[in-house]
């Protein structure tokens, strides 16, 4: 039985994660504060200096920016935000930058105008923009979520603050959330209240997955894969979501349908169940009921883990994707859990070394995992309870490679950015 309570909250849910986001969403969330602080600023900027925490300076170093030429880098994502995006297009930022825009921007760039500073902060996701024109100065500071501005001031008055800048605070209230609730949502929810998200999901994340498989990205690793493995459903989809990925890290200008704020999560949670859905003739109704459910499972996950972290969220959505898989085939509440189970036993030790083209390769090798744990819960194989770190409940197992994500690899996430900031 589904309650209306879980069902309104869940919907909530949806509604806050799965958004549109045009690039990678560390470099474009500095662009959209970079942006907003210059729609304060009210000119543009002479000089920027942005501080950003290790995970930010992390995930942006590699990844090549959309719509600018193919620059990579903290300044260049901070300088085409603040002299070329569009603020009132939120994640979507940098969809409005023109050639005399990104001509701008390299003349910025070029002087050398602006400065990166690492922030020492305890809070993974943590950036604060400086930008200055003549006497004028305003920061505009990010916390815990990629838009999640909790104060902007403009010659150090104050123009917007929240109310508690010590709190990571989400709208939709994330109580409800089981395996149990997910599974009775997916299967119960009116259809029309999930099709207009699942439809969304479909567009966006298949076209930049066949993009990529059509362009010319990275390593072109989703063509690799198709010619090294044997032809199946399984090949394809660990082909077609590495491609996707691919393209995203290496500046395609196609939005991603996100989820837990991440594009690549967004796409290792969706691809797989899209492609094995057509391939496998399912029906339409059923593929979307079956995207809700990877979704939810992947927002429930990170919610142990946290946005950024040393563990790699390509495990959590695709551990998701291999079990709406089972849910979409008719699996049982217990085939479902042994699939989360079976994953959870093979891969929960990616670490998250940035955002970059490789991202690809790992959400191949993920599903890769996640398609064999369906297939052996699908024969009633499960890892027993006690081998490893599964527990006896997989609400548990859950839990604590969440806490493994969170708390225990925050040594290796500092080790990670030491080595990374050493290199550069």
């Amino acid at each position: 039985m589904l309650c209306e309570k879980i069902k309104q909250d869940f919907i909530a849910i949806l509604k806050e994660e799965l958004i549109p986001a045009m690039g990678c969403t560390e470099p474009i969330a500095l662009a959209y504060a970079a942006a907003k602080g210059s729609s304060v600023l009210g000119k543009y900027p002479e000089r920027i200096v942005a501080k950003c925490s290790g995970n930010i300076i992390k995930n942006v170093r590699c990844v090549r920016i959309p719509n600018s030429g193919g620059m990579t880098g903290i300044e260049a994502a901070v300088s085409l935000g603040a002299i070329a995006g569009d603020a009132e297009r939120c994640m979507e930022v940098l969809e409005a930058v023109t050639p005399e825009g990104l001509d701008k921007t390299i003349a910025f760039l070029r002087e050398e105008r602006c400065e990166v500073e690492y922030l020492e902060s305890a809070i993974p996701l943590h950036f604060i923009i400086e930008l200055y024109a003549a006497s004028d100065r305003v920061t505009v500071e990010v916390r815990y979520s990629h838009t999640n501005i909790v104060r902007i001031t403009k010659n150090e008055e104050t123009v917007f603050m929240t109310e508690d800048l010590r709190e990571e605070t989400e709208v939709a209230d994330r109580s409800g959330l089981s395996i149990e609730n997910i599974f009775n949502f997916a299967e119960g929810v009116e259809y029309e209240l999930i099709r207009p998200f699942a439809e969304k999901q479909v567009e966006c994340n298949m076209s930049i997955a066949e993009r990529g498989m059509k362009g010319d990205y990275g390593i072109g690793i989703g063509k690799s894969i198709l010619e090294v493995y044997a032809k199946s459903t399984f090949t394809n989809i660990r082909a077609y979501a590495a491609s996707a990925s691919e393209a995203r890290m290496e500046g395609c200008d196609m939005p991603v349908i996100i989820t837990s704020g991440s594009g690549n999560q967004g796409i290792t949670s969706t691809v797989p169940v899209i492609v094995y859905a057509r391939e496998k003739g399912v029906s339409e109704e059923r593929m979307h009921r079956s995207l809700i459910f990877s979704s939810l499972l992947t927002v429930y996950q990170k919610t142990y883990i946290g946005k950024l972290s040393a563990f790699c969220g390509a495990v959590s959505a695709a551990c998701a994707a291999g079990a709406a898989i089972t849910f979409m085939v008719g699996g049982c509440l217990e085939q479902i859990k042994d699939t989360i189970d079976n994953t959870l036993a093979d891969i929960p030790g990616i670490i998250c070394d940035g955002a970059k083209a490789s991202c690809a390769v790992k959400i191949s090798s993920a599903l890769d995992a996640a398609l064999f744990a369906h297939t052996l819960a699908m024969q009633g194989k499960v890892y027993e309870a006690n081998t490893g770190i599964i527990r006896d409940e997989t609400a548990k197992t859950i839990s604590s490679v969440g806490h493994i994500g969170r708390v225990g690899m925050q040594p290796t996430d500092q080790e990670i950015v030491k080595l990374m900031i050493e290199k550069k």
